[in-house]
């Protein structure tokens, strides 16, 4: 491995920790949380995220726990993976990547938050036909 390799972080960490972040956020777990659950550091938590520090396997394992998702969840759609349908497994479909990125938006996250608090589900219901009215392009 040459020196400037050693410097910049592998894709694949890098995605695997983009997808903590992102599970961590749609949780509102805050990143000292989700260390003191695991017995290490935010800074370290801060590392994993940023691909600059590689998960470890049992780590990993004790973070999809803790966050609640399969292992897998952190590899889905990760760079380098074959997109045939065989090869999919648990993953989301590729058209529902933009979904996932407004999850992890402060937008995405606050709307989620707030709509999972309304305990009425007409009301719920509501919300949504209201979102579609006010779409642009309504896809259903």
């Amino acid at each position: 491995m040459t020196e400037e390799n050693k410097k910049k972080p592998n894709p694949i960490d890098i995605h695997v920790g983009s997808r903590i972040r992102l599970r961590r956020n749609m949780l509102g777990m805050s990143q000292e949380k989700l260390g003191e659950n695991l017995g290490i550091t935010f800074q370290q938590i801060q590392k994993y995220e940023k691909g600059t520090n590689r998960v470890g396997a049992s780590r990993l394992q004790a973070i999809a726990s803790i966050l609640s998702v399969p292992v897998a969840f952190f590899f889905e759609d990760a760079p380098g993976q074959e997109t045939g349908a065989g090869n999919r497994g648990f993953a989301e479909d590729p058209s529902m990547a933009f979904a996932i990125e407004f999850c992890g938006s402060p937008e995405g996250l606050q709307l989620n938050r707030a709509f999972v608090k309304i305990p009425d589900v007409k009301v719920r219901r509501r919300i949504i036909d209201l979102v579609k009215s006010l779409s642009p392009d309504e896809a259903e």
